[in-house]
């Protein structure tokens, strides 16, 4: 009996971890299923083949004062085009991504009921986003909350003013783990390491494999776990009888 519930236990554990690898976060534009998508806009191409995001959500990501958060990125002045590629990345990452499961947590927020929590980004993404936006702008670290939105879009509250981009956040790894509320942590892993999730590829995902890796990974403990537990029942069980 003991031998037939570690197994099912195991089986168990082993079904939720695979609907881990292609699912949709439940948040605001996300669809409830991800899938093919032939007609996602420009930086958002790349998940076109299977997709959480629909090509109207991609082609908002694109816009200023999108409908999508009605997110003002020019808070601070208008921010240069090299940086704003990054945060278009990064929507198009957030919204259309079917591989981030083993990172998505329930939260309690009126416009989702689930986010990401500390997906491991690959160095060179983070490196280059914040490279690329040294030179703008901005009045605060985390930018999920905290804005004075009376007007309808986001600007900075009045006890904040605008700085240099490296004085709020100093170093890569600062800015990619605070900008979103540790959505991101960051890692000295590389692209070609397969232990880290891109924000930028071309061709076959490669998150994919990484989000298989965690999975995996996160699998072994939890079997490992289960079997103690049930061999300290089993034993807990004879000493009784």
């Amino acid at each position: 009996m003991w031998i037939t519930l570690t197994l099912l236990l195991a089986l168990s554990i082993g079904a939720l971890s695979q609907d881990k690898l292609n699912m949709c976060m439940d948040a605001k534009h996300h669809k409830t299923e991800p899938g093919p998508e032939g007609q996602l806009y420009s930086q958002c191409a790349p998940w076109r083949d299977n997709a959480c995001c629909t090509a109207n959500t991609s082609a908002e990501a694109h816009d200023d004062n999108s409908y999508l958060y009605n997110f003002n990125w020019n808070h601070c002045g208008i921010m240069s085009d090299k940086c704003k590629k990054h945060f278009i990345q990064d929507t198009c990452f957030y919204e259309c991504s079917p591989h981030l499961g083993p990172w998505i947590q329930p939260v309690d927020q009126n416009w989702r009921k689930e986010r990401i929590l500390d997906v491991p980004l690959c160095k060179e993404d983070c490196h280059s986003w914040w490279e690329d936006c040294k030179g703008d702008f901005t009045c605060k670290d985390n930018w999920h909350k905290g804005w004075d939105w009376s007007s309808g879009t986001n600007h900075c509250p009045a006890n904040k003013r605008c700085q240099n981009w490296t004085s709020v956040f100093p170093t890569p790894k600062f800015m990619c783990e605070q900008i979103w509320s540790n959505s991101y942590l960051y890692t000295t892993d590389t692209k070609e390491s397969g232990r880290c999730m891109q924000l930028w590829f071309t061709g076959t995902n490669p998150n994919k494999k990484v989000a298989e890796y965690y999975l995996n990974s996160a699998h072994q403990h939890q079997s490992a776990a289960s079997v103690i537990l049930l061999f300290l029942a089993f034993a807990s069980f004879f000493v009784v009888m």
